[in-house]
């Protein structure tokens, strides 16, 4: 037998479906050529060997062809690193899901517990709190002073770690709990690969903090903001700007709100503001414009009535379409949420969730 390599149709211009079906191998009789010839030799024979290495090289060649003619799905190593992708993506109508200090109604705030909770629950992205200890080492801490959050009493800085890790942290009702502050490297490897994390409260000491994000492999999942001007958050910050995400805090009752707007809109890193106003009426359409038009985010904090103009997560409990609808229809695209659970629920009543 011999094997023989049918070429395409001349009507064919291209390499689809219907061309590559007209590539196949043909198993036929002896052919005439080969008659008389030692069964040993034929594998010699000149026509065989062109025969063959004609159809190897076709096949090489088409299965490139139809390899590369096709768009690939781009796989992504975890979710941390797809919601950066989308978070970057200017043109991606995602929705973000931030939960203000984890998951702290079902937990203790900045616990280890409240961020595994948020992770399971399906939160794109924790905001915690990070503060320096009097050896020096960084915790998850939201306060100047550990009352309010644990069973101690005095002021984060005036502890070490080992004294700190003695405590116990307190619940949304204030009852003391068996739950320990958690250093930022643990806050950090909880959420490794899973979710995105935004440090609040560490701008003064980034460097550190900088440090253990490139020994923990986290610093491509953390987002920086601050209520600065661009010089200085250049001057201050720009060594990191190029891999960590950093957005401006806008008050759009500062008379210097627009200016600002507009310096960062000038740094086409800038991919996202968040905005805060006590009035809703701040939220002028010329801002929303002016953000839309640049393909700038837009995050707003439904935390508490003073961030959203009256449109916050107590509102949601009996009116979703008032706080979470209102600010959706202004545009935003990142909430930070107390009630992380509700708004999702209504991202996806509202078709919204991705």
């Amino acid at each position: 037998m011999y094997i023989q390599f049918l070429e395409p149709s001349n009507s064919q211009t291209r390499l689809d479906a219907s061309t590559l079906a007209q590539i196949r191998v043909r198993t036929l009789g002896e052919p005439s050529v080969f008659a008389g010839i030692n069964p040993i030799t034929r594998l010699f024979h000149p026509k065989l060997i062109v025969n063959m290495k004609a159809l190897v090289s076709s096949f090489i060649l088409y299965l490139f062809i139809f390899t590369i003619g096709y768009p690939q799905e781009v796989v992504f190593s975890d979710r941390a690193s797809q919601l950066r992708s989308q978070l970057l993506d200017r043109a991606n109508a995602r929705v973000f899901v931030v939960a203000h200090r984890a998951d702290w109604r079902n937990a203790p705030e900045n616990s280890l517990e409240a961020i595994e909770n948020a992770i399971e629950m399906g939160v794109d992205m924790i905001e915690i709190d990070v503060r320096k200890t009097s050896d020096g080492e960084l915790v998850v801490m939201h306060d100047q002073t550990i009352d309010r959050t644990t069973s101690g009493q005095g002021k984060v800085s005036d502890y070490t770690l080992d004294s700190l890790k003695t405590l116990y942290l307190r619940n949304g009702q204030g009852r003391v709990t068996r739950f320990k502050i958690p250093t930022l490297e643990e806050a950090l490897l909880a959420a490794k690969g899973q979710v995105l994390v935004n440090l609040d409260k560490s701008y003064n000491y980034f460097d550190q903090v900088y440090a253990l994000l490139k020994e923990t492999g986290t610093a491509e999942q953390v987002v920086m903001k601050a209520k600065k001007p661009l010089a200085l958050v250049e001057k201050e910050f720009g060594e990191y700007l190029n891999e960590v995400i950093f957005m401006p805090i806008v008050d759009l009752e500062d008379p210097h709100a627009e200016a600002w707007i507009n310096e960062y809109l000038q740094n086409q890193s800038t991919i996202a503001f968040e905005l805060v106003f006590r009035k809703d009426s701040y939220l002028t359409p010329t801002i929303i414009n002016r953000l839309n038009h640049a393909n700038a985010r837009i995050w707003i904090n439904s935390l508490w009535d003073s961030l959203n103009g009256g449109h916050s997560d107590d509102l949601a409990l009996s009116d979703p379409d008032a706080a979470y609808g209102w600010i959706l229809d202004q545009g935003a695209t990142i909430i930070q949420t107390d009630r992380p659970q509700l708004l999702i629920e209504y991202l996806q009543t509202s078709n919204l969730s991705k």
